[in-house]
């Protein structure tokens, strides 16, 4: 939950859905129908949703460097691998690639794709914050960022390290 820019391009989809659920809080958006609309889902498209923005999830944290247990991207490959991809070329013989049907696996499949090709894929984290893990895309010259901000989940983290090292500190 920041102020940042949204991701360039397609990824800003992925990290909107992604972002559908404030974990913190539990509020999960694609149970309203405005949540819903804004990805023109179905109430019966919701629980396939679901499982995509978490397996979508687990990649932005690989990204991140972090692997939760019980979680691999592998998910994520199988749900995109019914999410067929073509490649289209304009009158100008531009090529783009273009999803097969208009569904939101393969929106999603398209935006990855595009990302991977100019190299933004990889920059798509989560935040390292269990109670967080928001997406956000990382714009650190170094592409190290670790926090959705540095000002709450960033200066919660480097409050606990501190902390811990005063707790640790032999006294006097």
């Amino acid at each position: 939950m920041t102020n940042r820019p949204p991701a360039p391009g397609g990824l800003a989809l992925v990290e909107a859905l992604v972002n559908t659920l404030a974990v913190e809080t539990g509020t999960d958006s694609l149970g309203s129908p405005d949540g819903r609309a804004a990805f023109g889902l179905a109430e019966a498209d919701v629980p396939a949703a679901r499982e995509l923005r978490e397996a979508l999830r687990t990649a932005c944290l690989a990204h991140a460097g972090i692997q939760l247990p019980g979680r691999s991207t592998a998910v994520l490959d199988g749900l995109l691998a019914g999410a067929p991809l073509r490649v289209a070329v304009d009158a100008a013989g531009a090529a783009a690639v273009r999803p097969v049907a208009d569904t939101l696996a393969a929106r999603v499949a398209e935006a990855i794709a595009a990302g991977a090709a100019d190299g933004t894929w990889e920059r798509l984290k989560a935040c390292e914050a269990e109670d967080c893990l928001w997406a956000f895309y990382d714009r650190s010259p170094a592409g190290r960022g670790r926090w959705c901000t540095m000002s709450v989940c960033g200066a919660r983290a480097k409050m606990r390290a501190y902390r811990a090292r005063l707790a640790e500190a032999p006294p006097g």
